[in-house]
């Protein structure tokens, strides 16, 4: 058990939160975080909230420790699954793809840690000023919708201007990365691509096999030049898209030919014609695990770093 401002902030053992992923974050994966002693999120886009509903109870059946759920402010139902969050009283919510600030107070009043996703020192510092919990900053390493600036820079620029706890993510994927990130001041990593690789996660094996397969050079990002970034496996589908997305086709067409690619990709099993999200750190990511033997080396390896930290300079 470690002691960091985000463990006493959500009651858990080890600071790394399981991040939301489309599809993927459900009862089975999140409960399996949560008896490890880590904690983790489930992911609400596209999901009406009946289903939402399901996923949280499902979860509470099968773990009574602390988890979250994503609310992703571009989602239509996202005012419904934020009163459901209020209804049953989950732990924590992270926030992205909009303002936050208004859910603040509705949430905290329901005993809801709000911990929202930041892009820069100035929204770090709005979100601090209006009460959030703690805040998470997400560099354009990570898979899935990232930003523009690289975790490291991210941690340079805000960990020092911020006192509530701030939680790395983006190509983090073993126990060196959280030891850095640890290092540089945050309270915490989240942790997404590791995970994909987990017994747990119901992400299908060709796509598993797929990330298993790639290396560092295998990554890319669609939507770049629209402000609209999402990071993959380079495969057929995403070569078609960067052609049109770099020839200036217009928004209605880039939407349409991505729309349901993530689905394909993670349920479907179709790596070449759908998009397998997953960040940069692909190197690392070579065997599937049971959660709790992930938990239990990032524990190892991030302790042993730490240990060697004092002599690295003599």
């Amino acid at each position: 058990m470690w002691k960091t401002k985000l463990t006493e902030l959500l009651g858990i053992d080890y600071p790394i939160i399981q991040g939301a992923m489309a599809y993927l974050s459900e009862a089975k994966l999140v409960s399996a975080m949560c008896h490890a002693g880590a904690t983790g999120v489930i992911a609400t886009g596209g999901l009406p909230v009946d289903k939402v509903r399901e996923q949280i109870r499902n979860t509470k059946d099968i773990t009574s420790r602390p988890f979250g759920v994503n609310l992703m402010l571009q989602s239509p139902n996202k005012d419904d699954i934020a009163q459901l969050v209020c209804d049953e009283k989950v732990a924590f919510v992270t926030i992205g793809a909009g303002n936050p600030v208004p859910y603040f107070e509705p949430l905290q009043a329901h005993g809801v840690k709000c911990i929202p996703v930041v892009p820069s020192v100035r929204l770090a510092k709005r979100v601090q000023d209006k009460g959030a919990d703690a805040l998470v900053i997400e560099g354009m390493e990570a898979g899935g919708h990232d930003g523009t600036l690289t975790t490291m820079s991210l941690m340079e620029n805000v960990i020092p201007e911020i006192e509530i706890p701030v939680v790395a993510a983006g190509g983090i994927v073993d126990g060196r990365g959280i030891a850095a990130a640890l290092l540089m001041g945050a309270s915490g990593v989240q942790m997404g691509s590791r995970f994909l690789l987990s017994e747990e996660c119901i992400l299908h094996p060709n796509a598993k096999q797929a990330i298993m397969k790639a290396v560092d050079t295998d990554s890319t990002v669609t939507g770049f030049t629209r402000n609209n970034s999402v990071r993959g496996l380079k495969n057929a589908w995403s070569e078609a898209y960067l052609k049109k997305e770099y020839s200036g086709a217009p928004e209605e067409e880039l939407a349409k030919i991505a729309t349901g690619t993530n689905w394909k990709g993670a349920i479907e099993g179709d790596t070449e014609n759908g998009f397998v999200l997953v960040g940069m750190s692909l190197n690392r990511l070579n065997h599937i695990q049971p959660v709790q033997e992930i938990i239990d080396e990032l524990v190892s390896e991030t302790e042993q770093r730490l240990a060697v930290a004092g002599s690295l300079l003599k």
